[in-house]
């Protein structure tokens, strides 16, 4: 399983739900969704280990930890006020919730792509091979954002290939290994699969722009300000699942292996691929990177590129975006997605 497949779908479902009213008041029961991906593995262990019950028990509230299959549903979900948080990646939480209205905080930020997605081509070549070539991905998906990437480091843009082909994740491996499709943009586990095919050559992965696609647990601005214990509650469960992948617990870790439908080999090997905060330290260090308006920033110019960044978005700017220190970027009258260190940084401290 893997991110994004129905971007255009989801953003109008999107637009229409972002009416919804947030939740402000104090409350005791919170419900956050998540869905299949390597590093959002830990959510649905925590909820059947225990882990998340101990700690909102111990902050005196209920959170349920509920899976989604469909990863634009959850976030669909979430935007439309069903949940209070989701995880989602830093792209999709611009362009879904915050694009529609829904003001949205990076409460976690877990991971980010460390080679899990790639660009593949059949047969020898680089990445100017694929000048004159159609690419079979996910339209609109992080897959987009990766060859858009891809082209532009060698001074490629995508006029410059034959078309890029509408094609879903659960048909991607079979469409490689047909004589039409040429060159293809995936993630993992369809990446591993189709790198078994004689004569794939990956010519760019996330590994290349390390850092641009973050894995979160996102929240409602709102709901959290009114309710801290929420974010301590998950933040505690969090790293303390973090600690026990870190220390290589098999039992753990054989658990989400299970949960994803692979083996604790695999699971490991996909884990291989992904850069996770294992330290919340180091989170919160990323989080208050330089890098990261400049990441933001450049998703921004992909998704207004695509139209898809807020409905009637009149720029790349249209969505403002609130980091650590006070900065923003983009609309500074219109900051919709935040990302908060208070409760990464409290669990660095051991304050939790």
């Amino acid at each position: 399983m893997g991110r994004p497949s129905k971007l255009i779908l989801s953003f109008l479902a999107a637009t229409t739900l972002a009416g919804a009213p947030a939740t402000a008041q104090e409350k005791t029961d919170f419900r956050v969704a998540w869905s299949i991906y390597v590093g959002w593995m830990p959510w649905g262990y925590m909820e059947d280990s225990g882990i998340m019950d101990k700690w909102a028990e111990k902050y005196g509230i209920d959170v349920e930890i509920v899976q989604i299959n469909d990863y634009v549903e959850s976030i669909n979900q979430y935007t439309a006020g069903a949940f209070d948080g989701v995880s989602a990646t830093n792209m999709d939480t611009l362009s879904i919730p915050s694009g529609g209205g829904v003001d949205t905080t990076a409460l976690i930020v877990g991971d980010y792509s460390d080679g899990n997605d790639a660009v593949i081509l059949k047969g020898e070549g680089d990445l100017t091979s694929l000048a004159g070539k159609p690419v079979n991905l996910v339209e609109l998906s992080v897959s987009h954002y990766l060859l858009a990437r891809a082209l532009d480091s060698v001074g490629l843009a995508e006029r410059d290939l034959d078309g890029v082909i509408n094609t879903s994740d659960a048909d991607m491996i079979a469409a490689y290994t047909t004589d039409d499709v040429q060159a293809v943009v995936t993630w993992n586990p369809l990446v591993s699969a189709i790198m078994e095919e004689p004569g794939a050559n990956k010519l760019f992965d996330s590994s290349d722009i390390p850092g641009e696609i973050i894995d979160l647990m996102v929240v409602n601005t709102e709901t959290l300000e009114a309710n801290p214990a929420f974010g301590k509650a998950l933040a505690g469960a969090w790293y303390e699942t973090m600690a026990l992948m870190a220390a290589g617990d098999e039992e753990a870790l054989t658990a989400m292996a299970e949960a994803s439908g692979t083996d604790l080999a695999g699971y490991k090997a996909q884990l291989d691929s992904t850069e996770m905060f294992y330290d919340p330290a180091a989170a919160v260090t990323f989080t208050e990177s330089g890098e990261l308006p400049d990441t933001m920033v450049s998703v921004a110019e992909f998704l207004f590129d695509k139209g898809i960044l807020g409905e009637g978005a009149p720029s790349a700017d249209f969505v403002g975006v609130a980091y650590p220190d006070g900065s923003t970027t983009g609309d500074a009258a219109n900051v919709k997605f935040r990302f908060d260190t208070t409760y990464m940084q409290m669990a660095a401290d051991g304050a939790l």
